[in-house]
Protein backbone atom coordinates (compact mmCIF):
# COMPACT_ATOMS: atom_id res chain seq x y z
CA UNK A 1 0.00 0.00 0.00
CA UNK A 2 1.19 3.52 -0.82
CA UNK A 3 1.03 6.17 1.97
CA UNK A 4 0.15 9.52 0.92
CA UNK A 5 2.53 12.16 2.46
CA UNK A 6 2.06 14.76 0.73
CA UNK A 7 2.51 18.51 1.35
CA UNK A 8 0.04 20.88 -0.42
CA UNK A 9 1.77 24.10 0.62
CA UNK A 10 4.60 23.96 -2.53
CA UNK A 11 6.57 27.18 -0.79
CA UNK A 12 6.13 28.33 2.54
CA UNK A 13 7.09 32.01 2.85
CA UNK A 14 5.91 32.71 6.46
CA UNK A 15 3.18 34.92 5.51
CA UNK A 16 2.71 33.86 2.17
CA UNK A 17 2.09 30.34 1.18
CA UNK A 18 2.22 29.06 -2.79
CA UNK A 19 0.24 25.68 -2.87
CA UNK A 20 -0.12 23.26 -5.42
CA UNK A 21 -3.18 23.88 -6.07
CA UNK A 22 -2.78 27.55 -7.07
CA UNK A 23 0.20 26.15 -9.28
CA UNK A 24 -2.39 23.49 -10.91
CA UNK A 25 -4.47 26.74 -12.06
CA UNK A 26 -1.72 29.05 -13.15
CA UNK A 27 0.29 26.10 -15.17
CA UNK A 28 -3.74 24.53 -16.41
CA UNK A 29 -4.65 28.23 -17.71
CA UNK A 30 -1.23 28.77 -19.67
CA UNK A 31 -1.19 25.92 -21.25
CA UNK A 32 -5.08 25.79 -22.08
CA UNK A 33 -4.40 29.04 -23.51
CA UNK A 34 -1.25 28.19 -25.79
CA UNK A 35 -3.01 24.78 -26.88
CA UNK A 36 -6.23 26.58 -27.91
CA UNK A 37 -3.91 28.95 -29.76
CA UNK A 38 -2.54 25.90 -31.44
CA UNK A 39 -5.44 24.05 -32.24
CA UNK A 40 -6.52 27.65 -34.04
CA UNK A 41 -3.69 27.63 -36.04
CA UNK A 42 -3.82 24.29 -37.13
CA UNK A 43 -7.70 23.95 -37.92
CA UNK A 44 -6.52 27.57 -40.29
CA UNK A 45 -3.71 25.72 -42.30
CA UNK A 46 -5.42 21.97 -42.29
CA UNK A 47 -8.87 23.01 -43.53
CA UNK A 48 -8.11 26.27 -44.35
CA UNK A 49 -10.73 28.15 -42.89
CA UNK A 50 -10.47 30.29 -39.66
CA UNK A 51 -12.65 29.51 -36.65
CA UNK A 52 -11.85 32.99 -34.97
CA UNK A 53 -9.02 35.05 -34.46
CA UNK A 54 -6.57 34.54 -32.70
CA UNK A 55 -6.46 37.99 -31.42
CA UNK A 56 -9.92 37.58 -30.21
CA UNK A 57 -9.36 34.29 -28.66
CA UNK A 58 -6.32 35.96 -26.05
CA UNK A 59 -9.02 38.89 -25.15
CA UNK A 60 -11.27 36.22 -23.77
CA UNK A 61 -8.54 34.54 -21.36
CA UNK A 62 -9.29 37.02 -18.43
CA UNK A 63 -13.21 35.87 -18.74
CA UNK A 64 -12.20 32.62 -18.70
CA UNK A 65 -10.09 32.89 -15.82
CA UNK A 66 -12.37 35.14 -13.65
CA UNK A 67 -15.47 33.02 -14.75
CA UNK A 68 -13.45 29.11 -13.93
CA UNK A 69 -12.73 30.70 -10.15
CA UNK A 70 -15.48 32.39 -9.39
CA UNK A 71 -18.06 30.12 -10.88
CA UNK A 72 -15.77 27.10 -9.48
CA UNK A 73 -16.15 28.88 -6.51
CA UNK A 74 -19.68 29.68 -6.07
CA UNK A 75 -20.57 26.45 -7.33
CA UNK A 76 -18.72 24.56 -4.38
CA UNK A 77 -20.59 26.60 -2.29
CA UNK A 78 -24.00 26.28 -3.34
CA UNK A 79 -23.79 22.55 -4.30
CA UNK A 80 -21.71 21.06 -1.84
CA UNK A 81 -22.02 23.37 1.51
CA UNK A 82 -23.98 25.97 1.23
CA UNK A 83 -25.60 25.62 4.82
CA UNK A 84 -21.49 25.74 6.34
CA UNK A 85 -20.88 28.75 3.65
CA UNK A 86 -24.29 30.90 4.19
CA UNK A 87 -23.13 30.66 8.04
CA UNK A 88 -18.96 31.54 7.91
CA UNK A 89 -19.35 33.88 4.58
CA UNK A 90 -16.28 35.15 4.89
CA UNK A 91 -14.75 31.13 4.33
CA UNK A 92 -15.58 31.64 0.77
CA UNK A 93 -12.73 34.03 0.12
CA UNK A 94 -10.37 31.37 1.27
CA UNK A 95 -9.76 29.66 -1.72
CA UNK A 96 -6.64 28.32 -0.96
CA UNK A 97 -8.45 26.03 1.82
CA UNK A 98 -9.60 23.66 -1.31
CA UNK A 99 -13.50 23.80 -2.60
CA UNK A 100 -14.03 24.18 -6.28
CA UNK A 101 -16.63 22.85 -8.27
CA UNK A 102 -15.91 21.67 -11.96
CA UNK A 103 -19.72 21.82 -12.63
CA UNK A 104 -19.73 25.49 -11.44
CA UNK A 105 -16.68 26.23 -12.98
CA UNK A 106 -18.25 25.61 -16.69
CA UNK A 107 -21.65 27.59 -15.99
CA UNK A 108 -18.98 30.64 -14.62
CA UNK A 109 -17.10 29.91 -18.20
CA UNK A 110 -20.25 29.51 -19.98
CA UNK A 111 -21.82 32.94 -18.46
CA UNK A 112 -18.38 34.35 -19.03
CA UNK A 113 -18.11 32.94 -22.83
CA UNK A 114 -21.50 34.40 -23.42
CA UNK A 115 -20.81 38.27 -22.38
CA UNK A 116 -17.80 38.49 -24.37
CA UNK A 117 -19.51 36.73 -27.65
CA UNK A 118 -22.43 39.72 -27.30
CA UNK A 119 -19.57 42.33 -26.86
CA UNK A 120 -17.60 40.74 -29.93
CA UNK A 121 -20.96 39.73 -31.55
CA UNK A 122 -19.75 36.00 -32.56
CA UNK A 123 -21.63 33.04 -31.88
CA UNK A 124 -20.68 31.55 -28.69
CA UNK A 125 -20.41 28.06 -29.25
CA UNK A 126 -17.34 28.80 -31.28
CA UNK A 127 -15.38 29.74 -28.57
CA UNK A 128 -16.67 27.32 -26.64
CA UNK A 129 -15.61 24.33 -29.39
CA UNK A 130 -11.88 25.37 -28.74
CA UNK A 131 -12.43 25.41 -24.68
CA UNK A 132 -13.40 22.33 -25.09
CA UNK A 133 -10.11 20.61 -26.78
CA UNK A 134 -8.08 22.40 -24.16
CA UNK A 135 -10.55 22.39 -21.09
CA UNK A 136 -9.06 18.38 -20.04
CA UNK A 137 -5.61 20.22 -20.02
CA UNK A 138 -6.83 21.63 -17.11
CA UNK A 139 -8.79 18.83 -15.23
CA UNK A 140 -5.76 16.68 -15.25
CA UNK A 141 -3.60 19.64 -13.50
CA UNK A 142 -6.53 19.96 -10.57
CA UNK A 143 -7.08 16.45 -10.31
CA UNK A 144 -3.10 15.83 -9.41
CA UNK A 145 -3.47 18.75 -7.13
CA UNK A 146 -6.94 17.40 -5.42
CA UNK A 147 -4.43 14.13 -4.56
CA UNK A 148 -1.54 16.43 -3.14
CA UNK A 149 -4.24 18.40 -1.07
CA UNK A 150 -5.89 14.91 -0.18
CA UNK A 151 -8.81 15.41 -1.11
CA UNK A 152 -12.05 13.90 -2.65
CA UNK A 153 -10.20 10.88 -1.56
CA UNK A 154 -11.56 7.29 -3.10
CA UNK A 155 -13.51 4.74 -1.22
CA UNK A 156 -11.81 1.75 0.84
CA UNK A 157 -9.98 -0.63 -1.51
CA UNK A 158 -7.75 -3.43 -1.06
CA UNK A 159 -5.90 -3.09 -4.62
CA UNK A 160 -2.18 -2.85 -4.46
CA UNK A 161 -2.07 0.94 -5.78
CA UNK A 162 -4.65 1.94 -3.31
CA UNK A 163 -3.33 5.10 -0.82
CA UNK A 164 -3.89 5.42 2.64
CA UNK A 165 -4.65 9.29 3.56
CA UNK A 166 -3.42 10.04 7.27
CA UNK A 167 -5.09 12.81 7.61
CA UNK A 168 -8.40 10.66 6.97
CA UNK A 169 -8.31 7.77 8.09
CA UNK A 170 -5.58 4.53 8.40
CA UNK A 171 -7.71 2.46 5.46
CA UNK A 172 -5.93 2.13 1.97
CA UNK A 173 -8.50 3.66 -0.55
CA UNK A 174 -8.79 3.98 -3.83
CA UNK A 175 -6.83 7.19 -5.73
CA UNK A 176 -9.81 8.53 -6.74
CA UNK A 177 -8.44 11.65 -7.97
CA UNK A 178 -5.87 9.53 -10.01
CA UNK A 179 -8.20 7.84 -11.99
CA UNK A 180 -10.32 11.46 -12.47
CA UNK A 181 -7.24 12.78 -14.05
CA UNK A 182 -6.29 10.27 -16.12
CA UNK A 183 -10.08 9.74 -17.64
CA UNK A 184 -11.39 13.70 -17.43
CA UNK A 185 -7.86 14.93 -17.77
CA UNK A 186 -6.14 12.32 -20.91
CA UNK A 187 -8.55 10.14 -22.36
CA UNK A 188 -10.79 13.22 -22.79
CA UNK A 189 -7.98 15.32 -23.90
CA UNK A 190 -7.85 12.78 -26.60
CA UNK A 191 -11.36 11.50 -27.72
CA UNK A 192 -12.06 15.77 -27.80
CA UNK A 193 -8.87 16.50 -29.50
CA UNK A 194 -9.69 13.28 -32.23
CA UNK A 195 -12.81 14.91 -32.68
CA UNK A 196 -11.75 18.30 -33.13
CA UNK A 197 -9.81 16.99 -36.42
CA UNK A 198 -12.78 16.06 -38.13
CA UNK A 199 -13.27 18.87 -40.55
CA UNK A 200 -17.25 18.06 -41.00
CA UNK A 201 -18.43 17.79 -36.75
CA UNK A 202 -15.72 21.13 -36.33
CA UNK A 203 -17.66 23.43 -38.85
CA UNK A 204 -21.37 22.53 -37.25
CA UNK A 205 -20.65 24.68 -34.75
CA UNK A 206 -21.41 23.26 -31.04
CA UNK A 207 -21.06 19.85 -31.46
CA UNK A 208 -17.67 19.08 -29.96
CA UNK A 209 -19.07 21.61 -27.00
CA UNK A 210 -21.80 18.87 -27.09
CA UNK A 211 -19.77 15.80 -27.39
CA UNK A 212 -17.33 17.46 -24.32
CA UNK A 213 -20.01 17.91 -21.75
CA UNK A 214 -21.59 13.97 -23.23
CA UNK A 215 -17.62 12.40 -22.51
CA UNK A 216 -16.99 14.57 -19.43
CA UNK A 217 -20.05 13.33 -17.92
CA UNK A 218 -20.06 9.40 -18.74
CA UNK A 219 -16.21 9.58 -17.87
CA UNK A 220 -17.50 11.66 -14.48
CA UNK A 221 -20.61 9.24 -13.34
CA UNK A 222 -17.82 6.36 -14.10
CA UNK A 223 -15.21 7.75 -11.60
CA UNK A 224 -17.93 8.43 -9.31
CA UNK A 225 -18.12 4.72 -8.27
CA UNK A 226 -14.69 4.59 -6.80
CA UNK A 227 -14.88 7.71 -4.92
CA UNK A 228 -16.25 8.67 -1.30
CA UNK A 229 -19.25 10.71 -1.41
CA UNK A 230 -19.25 14.19 0.93
CA UNK A 231 -19.63 13.01 4.13
CA UNK A 232 -22.30 15.91 4.86
CA UNK A 233 -24.16 14.91 1.26
CA UNK A 234 -23.98 11.60 1.45
CA UNK A 235 -26.32 9.64 -1.83
CA UNK A 236 -29.36 10.88 -3.08
CA UNK A 237 -31.89 8.15 -3.02
CA UNK A 238 -29.16 6.09 -1.78
CA UNK A 239 -27.59 5.77 -4.75
CA UNK A 240 -26.21 9.15 -6.63
CA UNK A 241 -23.67 11.24 -5.01
CA UNK A 242 -23.79 14.80 -5.67
CA UNK A 243 -21.16 14.89 -8.57
CA UNK A 244 -23.32 12.67 -10.48
CA UNK A 245 -26.32 14.29 -10.31
CA UNK A 246 -24.33 17.80 -11.96
CA UNK A 247 -23.24 15.65 -14.79
CA UNK A 248 -26.21 14.02 -15.49
CA UNK A 249 -27.33 17.67 -15.96
CA UNK A 250 -24.49 18.50 -18.38
CA UNK A 251 -24.90 15.31 -20.20
CA UNK A 252 -28.39 15.85 -21.08
CA UNK A 253 -27.52 19.67 -21.47
CA UNK A 254 -24.55 17.94 -24.38
CA UNK A 255 -27.56 16.40 -25.87
CA UNK A 256 -29.98 19.82 -25.53
CA UNK A 257 -26.53 21.78 -27.66
CA UNK A 258 -26.65 19.14 -30.52
CA UNK A 259 -30.59 19.62 -30.71
CA UNK A 260 -30.09 23.75 -30.49
CA UNK A 261 -27.29 23.50 -33.56
CA UNK A 262 -28.80 21.10 -35.60
CA UNK A 263 -31.80 23.74 -35.48
CA UNK A 264 -29.75 27.02 -36.32
CA UNK A 265 -28.51 25.00 -39.28
CA UNK A 266 -31.78 24.21 -40.17
CA UNK A 267 -32.55 27.73 -39.84
CA UNK A 268 -30.01 29.16 -41.55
Amino acid sequence: MIVHNFDPVFIDLGLIQIRWYSIAYIIGFTLGWLYAIKIIKVMIKKHNFKLIKQEVFDDLIIYLILGTIFGGRLGYVIFYNFDYYSQNLYEILKLWNGGMSFHGGLIGIIIATIIFAKIKKINFLKFTDIIACAAPIGLLLGRIANFINGELFGKISTLPWAVIFPNVDNFARHPSQIYEAILEGIVLFVLINFLALNKKLLLRTGYISSLFLILYSILRIFSESFREPDAHLGYFFNYFSMGIMLSLATFFAGFFIIFFAKNNEQNN
